[in-house]
């Protein structure tokens, strides 16, 4: 048995902003929990990096969150989970979870004519981290996976409502129309701040999958069977988050899909991250 106070936060990482996706939930799904949050904003995107990278910039920001006591770790960001989660979870002694194999699950459970699309970052692609897993659990699985290089900029630059955004998102997602795919992954946690504009595309018969939501059903599970939940209301939690990029721009992405009122957004540098 894991002992560890249960009054400790959870962590979680992103490559930048689309890990608040996972918090949006965690905040509706774990009331209780305090949470704390990195993103990696000046490093973002973490798609086209080599996996190695990719690697040791997790770490960095592991490494931090474990100086602030964490009882458990998310890794909020499907990059990161492909290439780095099994070294991070067989090195530390907290629970660490991925976003990866709860949406596939999810996947296989809306499917019904198990024609599954995935979109993600190039490096999530390349991986073939969800092929892989899907097709473990379901080999007659057929899966169509799409890179969308573009679309975490544009969230990254919060202009997901945007013109420059739908002409994006169509023109990106348009060879998956023909694939006749009833279920596709968000396979990246800053895609659901895309959401209405994916779903627009590929029209109301395709079910999205948000990984990230999915996540957050494992952890709390996690909370339960390790006995890490917190079972004291707290009239008021001390979420704290953290960035290495501007934290202007990430409070006002955070304001607009948090909506917890004022929040404070603290700036940090990692490795050889460039503070402005």
């Amino acid at each position: 048995m894991i002992n560890l106070n249960n009054h400790e936060a959870i962590g979680f990482i992103d490559s930048g902003v689309g890990g608040l996706t996972v918090v949006k939930e965690a905040l509706k799904q774990l009331p209780n929990e305090r949470l704390i949050y990195l993103g990696d904003t000046a490093r973002c995107p973490y798609g086209p990096r080599p996996a190695e990278q990719v690697v040791q910039f997790t770490w960095e920001m592991t490494n931090f969150l474990l100086e602030k006591n964490i009882k458990m770790l998310v890794i909020a960001c499907n990059t990161a989970t492909a290439v780095a989660l099994e070294q991070i979870k067989a090195q530390l002694d907290i629970p660490v979870v991925g976003v990866i194999l709860p949406g596939t699950r999810a996947a296989l459970k809306a499917t019904k004519n198990n024609r599954v699309g995935v979109i993600g970052t190039a490096g999530t692609i390349k991986s073939g981290a969800y092929e892989q897993a899907l097709q473990a659990k379901a080999p007659k699985t057929i899966v169509t996976s799409l890179a969308c290089p573009k679309f975490v900029p544009i969230v990254e630059s919060n202009e997901t409502h945007s013109s420059v955004a739908k002409k994006v998102v169509s023109e990106t997602l348009n060879p998956l129309l023909l694939k006749q795919l009833d279920t596709l992954i968000l396979g990246c946690t800053h895609y659901p701040l895309l959401r209405p504009l994916i779903q627009n595309v590929m029209g109301n018969q395709v079910k999205l999958i948000d990984s990230g939501a999915e996540t957050v059903s494992e952890v709390s599970m996690l909370l339960d069977y390790f006995d890490l939940a917190n079972s004291l209301q707290k009239k008021q939690l001390s979420h704290e988050f953290y960035t290495t990029g501007s934290a202007k721009m990430f409070k006002e992405i955070a304001d607009e899909w948090l909506k917890l009122g004022t929040l404070d957004i603290n700036q940090i540098r990692l490795g050889g991250t460039h503070i402005e």
